[in-house]
């Protein structure tokens, strides 16, 4: 088929001008539609954009504060053992027996009459 040209005239009528504005409105409200449905979702994506990055954020923060926080556990239960060695170090210091055996053992002190003889520990190369 070729293309026609209309040869239906129009006709300007009250009717025919209200349906053309009603047509106009029509279109305006659609368009307004898409407009504010476009808007709505940019404003959407950004929001949920913006939380999943907060999200994952915090998912790091939290990974990285519980690493540290195993590994502040770990040296506190090192100190605590070194705490109850001192302190029976310390009780240990307090008994006078013991310090005199650690200056006769370390340090060559003798009682009264004792002689002390130095013993290599090592053995002899030869």
């Amino acid at each position: 088929m070729s293309m026609r040209e209309k040869t239906v005239t129009r006709l300007d009528s009250n009717y025919m001008h209200q349906y053309d504005v009603y047509i106009e409105r029509q279109k305006r409200k659609k368009q307004r539609l898409i407009r504010r449905l476009v808007l709505f979702s940019l404003i959407a994506l950004l929001a949920i954009g913006s939380l999943t990055t907060y999200h994952f954020k915090q998912r790091d923060l939290r990974a990285e504060k519980m690493e540290e926080y195993e590994q502040l556990q770990d040296e506190l239960a090192t100190l605590k053992k070194d705490e109850k060695n001192m302190k029976e170090e310390i009780t240990l210091l307090n008994d006078e027996e013991y310090v005199l055996e650690i200056a006769r053992t370390n340090y060559f002190f003798s009682k009264e009459g004792e002689l002390i003889f130095n013993i290599p520990q090592e053995k002899p190369s030869y």
